[in-house]
């Protein structure tokens, strides 16, 4: 067998030990579907009528916000999956299992694809529940399949990014309750977006962090996308800041692995 050979054998290994954990534990992916499906309720049967009709006026309403708020319902459900990545990487971390990974012939990278690869099928399986129940209380999108298929390559995309920066999160966390706190604060970009309300309705400062942020100009792109309406520059903006978290968090994790002493 060749190095290559070895290698993706070592990769498929480690998805294989994360999605077992996954079917072992499933009460994490129930919280991970679960919080979502809450907010996109709360938010669309108990705020939808008032804030509807912000959006549209007497053409707005409880149908026109829930159109306005899936993208930022499926970036929290995004930003709950970096939460339980940075608890499973701490743990990994702090109870041992690292220790005798180090000592075994693998591929050093094998234990971060792992982490990652089953956080990114267990939060993409975590969007289709969330925009199953959209659908079923009628989010109505009029993309095409060229729409579709850019939509769902910017969440995996996002996905993929946001992974990789919580898989270093949870490296740098000292405890498992750490790692658990560390990645809030993703949860709250999508308030301070677009994500539940127009940028232009908040006061200056706050406006202004909210279009520049990252997760702005990725759901004003999921918008556009499955709505059918122009993005303007918002995909060129939400492609390169996936690049840059991506890289970012790809780095930072290799290099706390490399150098990370046994806990």
């Amino acid at each position: 067998m060749s190095a290559l050979t070895y290698t993706l054998t070592d990769w498929s290994t480690m998805l294989r030990r994360q999605m077992r954990h996954m079917i072992r534990y499933p009460s994490l992916t129930v919280m991970l579907v679960g919080m979502p499906v809450v907010f996109l309720l709360l938010f669309v049967y108990v705020f939808g009528g008032t804030l509807g009709a912000g959006l549209g006026g007497v053409a707005g309403g409880r149908s026109a916000y829930l159109e306005y708020v899936v993208p930022g319902i499926l970036l929290m459900t995004i930003a709950g999956g970096a939460q339980g990545t940075a608890i499973s990487v701490a743990m990994d971390m702090t109870e041992g299992i690292i220790a005798r990974f180090r000592t075994m012939a693998i591929s050093r990278a094998s234990v971060l694809v792992g982490h990652v690869v089953g956080s990114l099928i267990q939060t993409m399986i975590s969007m289709v529940v969330v925009l199953g129940v959209a659908l079923l209380i009628g989010f109505r999108p009029s993309a095409g399949p060229p729409g579709w298929i850019a939509a769902i390559g910017l969440l995996v995309l996002t996905t993929f990014a946001v992974t990789w920066l919580s898989v270093a999160f949870g490296m740098v966390s000292k405890s498992v309750e750490t790692a658990s706190n560390i990645p809030m604060f993703l949860m709250l970009l999508p308030f301070l977006g677009s994500g539940f309300v127009p940028t232009d309705s908040m006061p200056a400062g706050i406006r202004w962090f909210a279009e520049y942020q990252p997760f702005t100009p990725i759901m004003e792109t999921l918008r556009g996308l499955l709505m059918g309406t122009p993005i303007g520059n918002s995909g060129i903006l939400a492609v390169a800041w996936c690049m840059a978290i991506t890289l970012f968090g790809f780095v930072w994790s290799v290099r706390l692995y490399g150098r990370n002493p046994l806990r």
